[in-house]
């Protein structure tokens, strides 16, 4: 199986939700599954069913971080050399060539991606369009609504 690229600031994002999962809502639930056992008669007791379907996601979601976090390769940006290449991990100002709108991504991992704060899939159309490309070319993406050009004002290796 081959690893799945990851910045330095996604890791430790699921690191720190791995130790809340584990260190608090683990214990909580537990406590109240104890505490809806307590009442009595567990076939209609809502409370005790709603406990255990919380339980059921909490260490689902602790199996999945873990198996990410066991799969992923950590890069960081910081340590790449600037070869003002982009690459996975770097921020990256374009302008789009039709009407000067700029733009600011910075292309991480999958799980990562969030397009409100600027932060786009490594296996997205525009991210695979810049990948290997430098400060000064221009790039072609074919988006769901068409093609749009681009052209790549600065790569930044910042984390």
């Amino acid at each position: 199986m081959s690893k799945t690229p990851l910045t330095v600031a996604g890791a430790e994002k699921l690191k720190e939700e791995l130790r809340r999962l584990k260190a608090e809502d683990r214990p909580r639930v537990v406590n109240a599954i104890a505490e809806a056992r307590a009442h009595g008669d567990l076939k209609e007791n809502a409370e005790y069913h709603a406990a255990r379907e919380q339980q059921s996601f909490i260490e689902g979601r602790i199996r999945e971080i873990e198996g990410k976090l066991a799969n992923a390769q950590v890069i960081d940006v910081a340590t790449l050399p600037k070869s003002g290449k982009v690459v996975f991990g770097v921020t990256v100002k374009l302008e789009a060539t039709e009407d000067g709108n700029a733009v600011t991504y910075r292309i991480v991992g999958d799980d990562e991606a969030d397009i409100k704060q600027g932060m786009i899939s490594v296996s997205s159309p525009i991210a695979r369009a810049l990948i290997g490309k430098e400060e000064g070319d221009l790039v072609t993406v074919q988006a769901p609504g068409g093609a749009r050009e681009y052209e790549i004002l600065e790569v930044l290796y910042v984390n």
